[in-house]
C-alpha cells in the first residue's frame, strides 16, 4: 500500500485554495435561502414552489455526496474537483441566466436546475479534506481539517448576508452571477494548485447502492419538504414517504453484502466514527432549524410577533452566526489541546442549546436575535469543525473520503428536514409568537438527543492509533 503522508512540503497556496473551495461552494450552495420571497415574486410562483430554489440545491448535494465521495481514494480525485467546481460555474450561469426570462414555467425550471447543478458543490468538501489528509501531517494536519470543515458553515452563513445585499442592488441574476465570478476563480486556482493522486488506483462506485440511495433520499426529501402542501396526513406524503424508507431498508441490506459498498455501513458505526455521525444528523436538523426560524422573525410583521425587518436585515442578522463559527473553531481547538477531544462534541451541543431557547424564549427585539446568532456561531464552529477531527484518526486512509461524505450526507439531510419541520412545527403550534416559542422549546430536544449521544457513544470509542508519520516532530 502506499503512503498517503507528505514526503515534500506541500505549496504555499494549497490550504488557501482548499479553503476557498470549500467556503465558495458553501456560499453558492446558500444562494437560495434569503431569495426565496424574491424568487416567488419574481417568477410569479406560490411561496412553497419557490423554495425549491433551495430545496433543489439541498437534494443534488445530498445525492451527489456520496457517490463523489468514492473518487477521493483515487487518482480521479483531481478531476473530479475540476468538473464539480466547472458544474458549479454553470450552474450559477444558468441561474443568472434563467433571471432574465421573466415570469415563466420555463424560466423557473431553469432557475432549479441551475440550483441543482450548484448543489453538486456540496460534496467538495470530502475531496477537499482527503487532498488535506494526503498532504499535510501532524498539527497541520488536525488543524486544516477543522479549518475545512467549519468553512462550509462560516461560507453558507456568510452567503445570506452576501445574497441579500447583492440582490437588493442588482436584483436575482446579479447575485448568480457573483456565484459564476467566484466559483470560475476557484476553478482557476484549484487547476493551478490542487496535487494528483497518480500511484492510488480509483475506487469502484457501487452505481446500484448509488440509485437506491437516491432514490431514498429524495423520496423521503420529497415528503418532507411538500407535506405541508399536500397535507402531512394525505396519502401522497405518506406514500412517498413510506417507499423512501423502504427503499432505504432495501440499500442497507445491499449495501451491507456488497463487496465494494458506495458507503461502508460498518465503518459507519465503528467507535469514534458513530458519535460525529449521530451528531451530524442532529446538529444539521437543529442548525437549519434555527436559521430559518430566526429569518421568519426578522421578515414577519404579525400583531403580536415579528420583527419586520428587510431581506437585507434577515441576512445581516446572520453574520455574527458566520463570524462566530471561525472563532467557535478556534475556540474548539483550544479546548481541544487542554481538556481532551471528549469535551468538544458536548460543549457544541450546549452552545446550540442556549441558542436554540434563546431565541425560543426572548425575541421582541433584535440585538436578542443577533445574541442568539453569535451563540448559535460558537457552537456550529465548535460542533462542524469537531466532526472531521474526530473521525479521521479512526478512519483507514483509503476510506477517508467516503466516510466523511457520509457524514456529509447525513448533515444534508439534517438541514432539509430542519428547514421543513420547524416551520410545520410552528404552524402545527398554531402560529405567531406561541408557535415560535413552542415550536424553537420542541428543537431545543434534539441538542439534548445529540449531546448525551456523543457523550455515550464516546466512551465506547478506543484511542485511535496514530501513525508515526502524523505525528508533529
Amino acid at each position: 500500500m502506499v503512503s498517503t503522508h507528505p514526503t515534500t512540503a506541500p505549496p504555499r497556496a494549497l490550504l488557501p485554495t482548499l479553503v476557498l473551495l470549500t467556503s465558495i461552494t458553501a456560499l453558492v450552495s446558500s444562494l437560495g435561502a434569503p431569495l426565496v420571497p424574491t424568487v416567488a415574486e419574481a417568477y410569479d410562483v406560490r411561496l412553497t414552489t419557490a423554495q425549491w430554489s433551495l430545496t433543489a440545491a439541498l437534494l443534488a448535494g445530498a445525492v451527489s455526496t456520496p457517490v463523489v465521495g468514492r473518487f477521493a481514494s483515487g487518482r480521479l480525485r483531481r478531476p473530479t474537483i475540476l468538473v464539480g467546481l466547472g458544474v458549479v460555474t454553470l450552474g450559477t450561469l444558468v441561474s443568472a441566466l434563467s433571471a432574465t426570462l421573466g415570469a415563466s414555467d420555463g424560466a423557473f425550471a431553469a432557475l432549479v436546475a441551475g440550483r441543482a447543478l450548484q448543489g453538486v458543490g456540496m460534496a467538495l468538501l470530502p475531496l477537499a479534506i482527503a487532498v488535506a489528509r494526503d498532504v499535510l501531517a501532524g498539527e497541520r494536519q488536525e488543524r486544516a481539517i477543522a479549518l475545512l470543515s467549519v468553512t462550509t458553515v462560516a461560507g453558507a452563513g456568510l452567503g445570506y448576508p452576501v445574497t441579500a445585499v447583492v440582490a437588493e442592488l442588482g436584483g436575482l441574476g446579479a447575485a448568480y452571477a457573483l456565484g459564476g465570478v467566484l466559483s470560475g476563480v476557484t476553478l482557476l486556482l484549484a487547476w493551478r494548485h490542487l496535487p494528483g493522486s497518480a500511484t492510488v488506483a480509483p475506487a469502484r462506485v457501487d452505481w446500484a447502492g448509488a440509485v437506491l440511495l437516491s432514490a431514498a433520499m429524495l423520496a423521503v426529501l420529497l415528503a418532507v419538504s411538500e407535506g405541508e402542501v399536500w397535507g402531512w396526513a394525505s396519502v401522497r406524503t405518506l406514500g412517498l414517504g413510506g417507499a423512501g424508507l423502504l427503499a432505504l431498508v432495501v440499500w442497507v441490506r445491499w449495501t451491507l453484502r456488497s463487496a465494494t459498498p458506495l458507503v461502508d455501513l460498518r465503518l459507519a458505526v465503528r467507535p469514534g466514527v458513530a458519535a460525529p455521525n449521530l451528531v451530524a444528523a442532529v446538529a444539521g436538523l437543529g442548525m437549519y432549524a434555527l436559521l430559518t426560524l430566526v429569518v421568519v422573525l426578522v421578515r414577519t410583521d404579525e400583531p403580536g410577533f415579528g420583527l419586520g425587518r428587510s431581506v437585507v436585515v434577515a441576512g445581516l442578522i446572520l453574520v455574527p452566526y458566520s463570524l462566530m463559527s471561525v472563532l467557535g473553531n478556534q475556540l474548539a481547538l483550544l479546548v481541544r489541546a487542554r481538556l481532551g477531544s471528549r469535551w468538544l462534541l458536548p460543549t457544541g451541543c450546549s452552545m446550540f442549546l442556549a441558542a436554540t431557547l434563546s431565541l425560543g424564549l426572548f425575541h421582541d427585539h433584535l440585538w436578542q436575535a443577533s445574541l442568539a446568532m453569535t451563540l448559535g456561531g460558537a457552537g456550529s464552529g465548535f460542533t462542524f469543525s469537531s466532526l472531521a477531527v474526530l473521525m479521521v484518526p479512526h478512519l483507514p486512509a483509503a476510506e477517508t473520503g467516503s466516510a466523511v461524505a457520509f457524514n456529509q450526507v447525513l448533515r444534508y439531510l439534517g438541514f432539509t428536514v430542519g428547514s421543513a419541520l420547524s416551520v410545520a412545527l410552528m404552524a402545527a403550534y398554531g402560529g405567531g409568537a406561541d408557535g415560535f416559542r413552542a415550536a424553537l422549546l420542541t428543537l431545543a430536544s434534539v441538542w439534548v438527543v445529540a449531546g448525551v449521544g456523543a457523550v455515550l457513544l464516546d466512551r465506547a470509542a478506543a484511542p485511535p492509533t496514530r501513525d508515526p508519520a502524523q505525528i508533529s516532530p
